[in-house]
């Protein structure tokens, strides 16, 4: 739901920031007050038309920002469009931001981050339904009205089945023309895989080879080096030389002393003990040194040779992979595409087999969905209809048509095939007939204005349970009706708080009085400036307030016809909230 709403620089409002109550608010004041600005800034917000005219004069940018509190479900819901965007929800709040400006650039933020206008219109879909202006109308959408009735008819576990074997079909469908391509490119590609799978092979390679080659080629590319620092060093420690005696004499010298230094002093056998142990970890290290010496190979040929090999590694690594282990990988993919492509006859068969199967088990769930749909949509009209008397669109009718699609890929039900999609067989769409005697029409053709609005208002109340929004706002909902049926479309407008916040702009006092909150959009004088202002009214400030629409400001009979008039309402709306067994929202302070 929109919990709170702040608007600077849009039009005739300088600075508004008011918070709204769950369930039925209603707007009113003065024509002119700035009721439908407040309306604008809202699409605006959505993603609508930024006019560089909304720009209060004499600022060089407006700005519009929403707060929203999300249920889990909606959560939910919105996480995939979110990621697609790179965007996430708080737990609880979600905050839309737009920002115009007279250079014709605009911000778009969602929880501080900022996105694209395209973002910011698709999630703001999902958040509020605006009716009597003709924007974010989500029953105009009639790729959405199959989905409104699927809802009304529960038909989600079919829907999921049906999405569960056209995902199976999208599988066997892309394998079947990955295989079915083109011969010469299909020849082609079997000559690539077997020189690439051939190429592989040849080079009989090792995991861990070229680790091994490049130590190995180290040590060739520089054996005279290492020969020689192995000698000084196997010299230093045993050979000794003219100059010098080694390391080991020199050594052996030391032990000599100290046996004789025993002798004269038995407390010096721990260091001649130390020095023997050094002695022969000296003759160990001098071995060691020979040996690593006498096994360092000067081998011109077999360095050439480890080049080339690493050479080979080097090319195969350019094409097939970054690593060994990525180039056998690479080799054992290809040899697996080449088994399937030389039995991709048999494959081919296997698959449009599968494929026949799922085109007749979609027509057959298809069918099934069409008629549910069917029965379904027979007590929606009959519901709407209803609905529509009330609000003193008597002589109107709504329809709900279905249509077909032939076409020689589609699901087969009984000797023909039609178009499907993941919603089944069925075109689905809501048309209307205002008065007698005219066909039935697409709902986006029907006038504007009030009658719009009364038949929004009567498929809302019906669809209620099925449409997902949580804001649904009216403009002027009352256009052309009188107070009778205002206190009609106000208890349409408050059984419709079971699922859903309602926001309506209104001028009948009847309407008005269904409230759970009541706000007075006025407009003031300051300076030499206009400017609009929102306050909620309670108590004493609301009876005025519905007393004046009322045209009796002042009178005294006038208040006491709106304290009937709201003691009827009291009346009406318990028995409403009892019949939808839900309860009056809890007030939030402004």
């Amino acid at each position: 739901m929109l919990s709170e709403l702040s608007i600077e620089n849009f039009a005739i409002i300088d600075q508004l920031q008011f918070r709204l109550s769950p369930g039925f608010s209603v707007l009113t004041g003065e024509t002119g007050a700035g009721k439908s600005i407040i309306i604008d800034a809202v699409s605006t917000l959505l993603g609508g038309r930024a006019a560089s005219e909304y720009i209060r004069t004499g600022t060089e940018g407006a700005r519009v920002e929403g707060v929203f509190l999300l249920s889990p479900t909606l959560r939910d819901k919105l996480q995939p469009l979110l990621q697609e965007y790179g965007l996430e929800p708080e737990e609880e709040t979600f905050i839309l931001t737009r920002e115009i400006n007279r250079s014709g650039r605009n911000v778009c933020r969602v929880n501080g981050r900022a996105t694209t206008l395209a973002a910011l219109r698709q999630i703001g879909q999902q958040l509020i339904d605006i009716h009597g202006q003709g924007e974010h109308l989500s029953l105009l959408n009639v790729r959405q009205h199959i989905d409104f009735l699927d809802r009304y008819a529960g038909l989600s576990a079919q829907r999921e089945e049906l999405a569960e074997i056209m995902r199976a079909l999208h599988q066997v469908r892309q394998e079947l023309g990955t295989l079915l391509r083109d011969e010469r490119e299909l020849a082609r590609r079997i000559d690539l895989l077997q020189y690439q799978i051939s190429e592989i092979r040849a080079a009989r390679l090792q995991p861990g080879e070229e680790e091994e080659l490049t130590r190995e080629r180290t040590r060739l590319a520089n054996a005279e080096r290492l020969i020689t620092l192995a000698t000084t060093a196997y010299e230093a420690l045993s050979a000794g030389s003219q100059q010098r005696e080694s390391s080991l004499d020199a050594l052996g010298e030391a032990i000599r002393a100290l046996i004789n230094l025993e002798r004269l002093d038995a407390e010096t056998a721990e260091i001649r003990r130390m020095a023997e142990e050094a002695s022969e970890l000296f003759q160990e290290t001098a071995r060691a040194v020979r040996n690593y010496r006498d096994n360092v190979e000067y081998n011109p040929a077999r360095l050439e040779s480890v080049e080339e090999r690493l050479e080979l590694i080097h090319n195969l690594k350019r094409k097939y992979g970054s690593s060994t282990a990525e180039i056998l990988q690479f080799g054992q993919a290809a040899e697996r595409e080449l088994e399937n492509i030389s039995h991709h006859e048999e494959r081919s068969i296997e698959l449009r087999q599968e494929e026949e199967r799922l085109l007749h088990k979609i027509g057959e769930l298809g069918e099934s969905l069409s008629a549910t749909r069917r029965e379904a949509a027979l007590r929606l009209e009959k519901a709407i209809e209803a609905e529509l008397a009330q609000l003193q669109l008597v002589n109107a009718r709504f329809v709900v048509s279905f249509q077909r699609t032939e076409a020689e890929d589609g699901a087969f039900v009984g000797e023909k095939r039609y178009a499907f999609d993941h919603t089944g067989l069925d075109r689905v769409e809501f048309l209307i007939s205002p008065n007698i005697g005219e066909p039935p029409k697409p709902l986006a053709l029907i006038a504007s204005g009030g009658e719009t609005s009364r038949l929004m208002l009567a498929m809302k109340s019906v669809l209620s349970a099925a449409d997902e929004i949580p804001t649904l706002i009216f403009d002027e909902i009352d256009a052309g009706i009188g107070g009778r049926a205002g206190s009609v479309v106000g208890q349409k407008l408050c059984s419709l708080t079971r699922d859903h916040q309602v926001l309506c702009v209104t001028h009948l006092p009847q309407l008005a009085a269904f409230g759970d909150a009541h706000y007075r959009v006025a407009k003031k004088v300051e300076g030499e400036r206009t400017l609009t202002f929102v306050e909620e009214l309670e108590g004493e400030e609301r009876i005025e307030e519905l007393a004046l629409m009322l045209g009796g400001a002042g009178s005294q009979t006038a208040r006491r016809n709106v304290e009937e008039m709201l003691a009827r309402t009291r009346e009406l709306k318990k028995g409403l909230r009892r019949h939808d067994n839900i309860t009056t929202p809890a007030k939030v302070a402004p």
